[in-house]
């Protein structure tokens, strides 16, 4: 550091923490232990740190905010309850805190990234919660350059230098296995999120070893009714129709009610339907939906204090949430496998796809 300033991130590279919580330190605010405060202040006259008036008020202190940004638009929000009420839980916790968050909604990765960018050189916010976890995810590393604390809600498995609060896919996927295997269903059809979601290749693993790769037919789509409406007429028109249709959130099963209604094929005589996500909408329906339920605004708030963890200087932790209830409603029922060439002649049929 000879012929520089010392500055807050080298104290937070000499005591092994983030930036954010020597902030903290030097300017006497709550959120770090006494004992923290008190070596991150050493470090400082070690290194002869001096806060200069001007840096101070334009980057020293904390923003007080949280970064959220979400591939998706404000319309998609609408109908999506699973993320509405992840951020009602955010922002308990974070307004209890004294927090703001900050939402952008983004297009692709790279708008995303060069977001946290200007987040970070603006001093913006003092760490972002990352959703929808992709395969090879560049956002991971994007955040580790910047040092930027994160947590990671929806990951997998430990990520370096990152809090991550993932769910327990392979416990839901047995609950729904063990209904469904007591039910008589031996040939599943389940109509998946992308494909790329770190998620949802957990849930397509999850089911395999419940049920075998060879008894679960995925027909991936992106949470929107559009396409699990395609999907479901794609699986309902197959020559060995399935007994039993999972979808992976409740929109999607929602959707594919209507279009089992539309093709006559009765819910749940012909064919069961089951959410891995539930909503008030799932129980309004007729009939009303067998759901995976989980608490998701105690998720989000759970993921805020992960986050929170991190600007008070803890170390990052990967923590595995494991809620889910299976609620048994009146869409799921007793097996009665018939395949296309064995239905009743001048029964309903389905329409061409």
């Amino acid at each position: 550091m000879a012929g520089r300033r010392p500055t807050m991130s080298d104290i937070a590279r000499r005591v092994g923490v983030s930036r954010v919580a020597v902030s903290y330190a030097l300017n006497g605010r709550p959120g770090v232990s006494d004992d923290l405060r008190e070596r991150v202040r050493e470090v400082a006259q070690e290194l002869g740190f001096t806060a200069h008036r001007a840096a101070v008020a334009l980057h020293g202190a904390a923003a007080d905010v949280v970064g959220l940004a979400l591939r998706r638009t404000s319309a998609a929000l609408r109908s999506e309850v699973f993320r509405r009420q992840f951020i009602a839980g955010l922002q308990m916790e974070l307004y209890a805190r004294g927090y703001g968050l900050a939402l952008q909604f983004v297009e692709h990765t790279d708008e995303e990234i060069a977001l946290y960018r200007r987040w970070h050189a603006e001093r913006r916010v003092d760490g972002v919660i990352l959703c929808d976890l992709r395969t090879g995810d560049p956002r991971l590393d994007a955040v580790r350059e910047l040092t930027l604390p994160a947590v990671v809600a929806g990951g997998a498995g430990e990520l370096p230098g990152l809090a991550n609060l993932s769910t327990d896919e392979q416990a839901g996927a047995a609950k729904i296995a063990g209904l469904l295997s007591a039910l008589g269903h031996r040939r599943i059809a389940r109509v998946s999120g992308p494909p790329d979601l770190a998620h949802t290749a957990a849930r397509t693993a999850a089911l395999a070893t419940a049920f075998g790769a060879d008894a679960v037919l995925t027909v991936a789509a992106d949470y929107t009714g559009e396409a699990a409406a395609t999907a479901t007429r794609r699986i309902l028109s197959g020559r060995d129709r399935p007994s039993a249709i999972v979808y992976d959130n409740d929109l999607m099963a929602l959707a594919g009610l209507g279009v089992a209604a539309e093709m006559h094929v009765a819910v749940p005589g012909a064919v069961s339907i089951l959410a891995w996500e539930d909503s008030p909408l799932c129980q309004l329906v007729h009939p009303a939906l067998t759901v995976l339920q989980r608490n998701i605004t105690d998720y989000g708030m759970r993921t805020a204090r992960l986050l929170f963890e991190l600007l008070d200087g803890r170390p990052p932790r990967s923590v595995r949430y494991g809620n889910a209830t299976l609620v048994v409603r009146d869409s799921t029922g007793p097996a009665q496998i018939m395949s296309r060439s064995a239905l009743p002649e001048g029964g309903p049929r389905p329409p061409a796809a």
